[in-house]
């Protein structure tokens, strides 16, 4: 059934995303939906590529802001419809994606509808598979196939920070380290040698590790570090001395370092055991201290702080754009069974942006408020 969006009330907009299943490769439905939408705006140039959409303004700013939402989720958990629940601190919309990351959708398609003039062109983009393998993600595919169109002096991507600015993330490195043993019948263990037992080193360093402090201060913002063990296997059977075992660890670096860097300390640390990396994704500094974002985090008005986590804001410093997450949604309920999404989040989000891509730089969110 085609899907057809209603922009006259943000909440019911929200409602109307979230309730359309757009799982990661199975988000045609919604772009198709969004795709219509922004072709209605006589002021936006639209774009799409695979289930991917950019609407663009073109009025000859100075300036130019990219606006970026993934449009899919992780796999649904009787989590759909969505429902309203009425909390002391406000009603919330619950269900799948609420959170992560359709109510910076909603925000950024209301407005992509009513903006015809911003002080600022503006790049909005809604993009595919950010939730899964990073070979089908939608924003790579744009920065390969069209990287003009994300051509930019800023990027913000409404990743859930509860309204905050969060600048740059952390990078991120899975690798698995493998020991060896010798087969024997448990009976008779002294006969062969236990791998599993041999992980203890690795353990210990992990857990020394722990002790010292991960905090790590760039460009004002203290980021935290992690290093854990994540998954490990070993063992044959349970009468057999297991022959080999393989520890999985994610180390979360700041962006202090880049993935040289994180790679050498992580093969320093670990030399004594075979490596093989899985993934190693950069980080993105945070930027905040350039005149665009300053302007920014002037309109929300709120203390910045950092990006736990590896997000796409890496893709955008990577094509040499500054970025920065800001959306509605509290992270913490973020793929969660009961994922939400406060109502008033979408609110103040939107007037935020809406403040800064209409009005002065000097006008900060708090002076439009006093003023209505």
């Amino acid at each position: 059934m085609t899907l057809h969006l209603d922009p006259s009330d943000l909440h019911g907009l929200f409602r109307q995303i979230v309730d359309c299943p757009s799982v990661s490769q199975e988000e045609q439905d919604l772009a198709d939906a969004v795709e219509a939408l922004v072709r209605e705006a006589a002021h936006l140039e639209v774009t799409r590529i695979g289930n991917c959409v950019v609407a663009r303004t073109g009025l000859g700013r100075s300036e130019r802001v990219v606006i970026a939402g993934h449009l899919d989720t992780v796999p649904i958990v009787d989590n759909l419809p969505s429902v309203v629940e009425t909390r002391p601190d406000g009603d919330y919309l619950v269900g799948r994606g609420t959170c992560d990351m359709k109510g910076g959708v909603a925000v950024a398609l209301y407005l992509a509808t009513r903006l015809a003039e911003p002080v600022r062109d503006v790049t909005w983009v809604f993009y595919e598979c950010e939730e899964i393998a990073a070979e089908h993600n939608g924003l790579a595919r744009i920065a390969r196939e069209r990287p003009e169109l994300l051509d930019a002096d800023l990027a913000i991507l409404m990743e859930p920070t509860d309204g905050r600015v969060e600048g740059g993330c952390q990078g991120t490195m899975r690798f698995t380290l493998k020991v060896a043993g010798q087969a024997a019948h448990s009976a008779r263990s002294w006969a062969g040698h236990n791998a599993i037992h041999d992980l203890a080193p690795i353990l210990e360093k992990l857990t020394r590790w722990q002790r010292r402090d991960p905090l790590v201060e760039v460009e004002g913002l203290t980021f935290h570090e992690g290093l854990n063990a994540t998954m490990l296997s070993g063992g044959v059977a349970g009468n057999v001395i297991p022959p080999s075992a393989t520890i999985q660890i994610n180390y979360r670096y700041a962006p202090d370092k880049s993935v040289e860097q994180a790679r050498e300390a992580m093969e320093a640390l670990f030399d004594r055991w075979p490596m093989t990396i899985l993934d190693l994704s950069a980080p993105a500094r945070p930027g905040l201290d350039r005149p665009l974002a300053r302007s920014f985090v002037e309109a929300v008005g709120t203390e910045p702080g950092p990006k736990y986590g590896w997000t796409d804001v890496a893709r955008f410093s990577e094509l040499g754009v500054p970025a920065l997450n800001f959306g509605p949604g509290d992270a913490l309920y973020a793929h969660k069974a009961d994922e939400c999404c406060r109502l008033g989040s979408l609110d103040e989000c939107r007037q935020a942006l809406e403040t800064w891509l209409t009005a002065d730089s000097s006008v900060t969110c708090q002076d439009a408020r006093m003023d209505s």
